[in-house]
Order: C-alpha cells, then structure tokens, then sequence
C-alpha cells in the first residue's frame, strides 16, 4: 500500500502527499478489526501515512470524484482504496441500484489505486480459477516454447475444477454425475464467496446437485440455471498429524488435524499494464480438526498456525 501510495503522489502531485489519505472500506459494525488496525498502525506509525476508515453506504455521501479523477473526503485526496467489505452480497443491502454500488462505482471510476480493483477483485473468483484450469488456457499466458515445461508444473498442481454453467463440457457433466452416483465425498461445491460457510459438502453437496439437476428427453443430464454460480472442485485431503487447538488462550480440543499454507503475494501494476512491484509477502497457515469441513478462521472453523519445519 505504501508503494501505491507513493506511486500516486509522485504522478499526480509531484511527490506531495501532504493531504493524501489510504481509504479502508469496511463493513458497518465490522468486529474483524484486528489485523485491519495493525495495518492502519503499520502505515502510519513507519510511514506516516494517515488511514480514514469508512463504509461503502458512508462513502455513497462523503465521497466525491473530481473532474481530473481525484476521489476526494472533505479536503483528502484518497490516494490508494483498500478494500475490506465489498465481497458479499450483503455489502449491497440496497440490491443492485443501490447506493452502495453507486459508492462502488464512484470508487472505481477515480484514479486512485485500489486494492484490489474491480477485475483484479473478479480474478480471484473460483469461476476464473476453474476457467484457468481449462486445457489450452494457460497457454495463452504463457505461449512460449520455453514455457511448456513451467506450465505442465503449474497445471500438475491443479485439482479437478468443473464448471455448472451453460459452458460446462463433458468432462464437467460427468464430474456432477460421478457426485450424484455416490461419490460425492471426493467434492466439495464452491460458489463465488470468500471465507467460510458457504461450501457444500457430501450429502449436501448430493442433495444440492439432485435438486437443481434433471434428465433430458435422451437420458441425459441437464443442470438446473441456479447451479451456475458455483463450481465443482475435486476435494483435497491433506495428511493428517496430532494437534491441541486453542481458542482465546484455551484448549479447545485435540486430535487429528490437517493444515492449509497460503503463501501471499504483492502485486501493484500501472495502468497501461506495467509492473512496478511483485513481490512474496508473508503466509498463512491454518490447521482444524480433520472431521471438519470449512476451514476459515474468522467464521470460527479453523485457527491460526505455524509450521515446524524438520
């Protein structure tokens, strides 16, 4: 954020950020606040750079965009957009008119940098994961003969990924009918939502498919149109290894658990496509017991962890 900061300042104010702010779009009431207020101290306290924190239906109202493309509050030009709500449906409480996409789209239109923007926000979706993992497909990014062998790796570490949409092919018809036959317990159904709580898993998953799933006139089988804004993931199942979880300080329990390592990523890219900054940046490790499905942390599935290398 800070790179984007000074990014902006040095091409829209001759490298004066006198006035400029970093803009945290939050949910109203929001209780995740933690790490968003490490990172407002972080900014501010190494950097000096000051953080206003505010709604998408707050900044429907304070926020404006000026004819030159600055996002201003009051008299702050907001110079980077980070975003922290927006993901959920129920970031839209007025529906798809409403003031909080109105707010969205003010946000999007400036010249601010935005953490992520609208299409970098869209390419973290499982529909664009799936849609990568399609034969022929990262080739496109990758067309060089020199590239092959890095992108027979990239796709050797891909799990089956089956679209549900009008798109779906054979090969994802057949993962949906391999689900309903009995084998449902090597999927897990995805829709287009981040944390935990929204998958569906073995009867579930079956329970979901058969209703909104018939056959054709030929025997075939058709999907339903609510299906398409998941996706059909083949489930992974890591090693398992003994662990005390602790919740708050306390031991919620022990028994065999598995783990998820995240790596993170920074990424700021111009406009016309540059990339100024690419960077590793840290991970996550989560770890819950192995009965349990969903895996999030902040919706109380899974809790944070380390690794023990040997």
């Amino acid at each position: 954020m800070k790179k984007a900061f000074d990014r902006y300042c040095e091409k829209f104010a001759g490298g004066d950020a006198s006035n400029k702010i970093v803009l945290f779009v939050v949910q109203e009431g929001e209780t995740n606040t933690v790490d968003q207020r490490m990172l407002e101290l972080r900014l501010f306290s190494d950097f000096g750079v000051p953080v206003v924190r505010m709604s998408l239906t707050k900044a429907s109202s304070e926020i404006t965009v000026a004819d030159d493309g600055a996002l201003k509050v009051g008299d702050k030009e907001i110079a980077v957009v980070y975003y922290r709500a927006g993901y959920a449906p129920s970031d839209y409480p007025d529906g798809d008119d409403g003031i909080e996409w109105k707010a969205r789209l003010t946000l999007e239109n400036s010249r601010a940098a935005k953490c992520p923007s609208l299409g970098y926000h869209l390419a973290g979706t499982k529909k664009v994961q799936q849609e990568l993992a399609r034969p022929g497909v990262l080739e496109r990014f990758f067309p060089k003969e020199t590239e092959k062998e890095m992108v027979e790796n990239m796709r050797s570490a891909f799990a089956g990924l089956y679209s549900l949409g009008d798109d779906a092919v054979p090969e994802d018809i057949a993962a949906v009918e391999e689900a309903l036959a009995g084998n449902e317990g090597q999927f897990v159904l995805k829709p287009q939502r981040e944390g935990g709580g929204y998958n569906f898993y073995g009867m579930q998953l079956k329970e979901k498919l058969n209703e909104n799933t018939s056959k054709s006139n030929d025997g075939s089988l058709k999907l339903g149109e609510n299906l398409a804004e998941y996706i059909l993931m083949q489930r992974l199942f890591p090693p398992q290894q003994r662990a005390v979880l602790l919740r708050g300080g306390k031991v919620e329990g022990s028994g065999d658990s598995v783990s998820e390592l995240g790596c993170y990523g920074t990424v700021l890219v111009d406009p016309m496509g540059e990339v100024v900054h690419n960077d590793y940046a840290g991970f996550l490790l989560r770890t819950k017991f192995s009965n349990v499905d969903e895996g999030g942390v902040a919706s109380g599935f899974a809790t944070l962890s380390s690794p023990y290398l040997c």
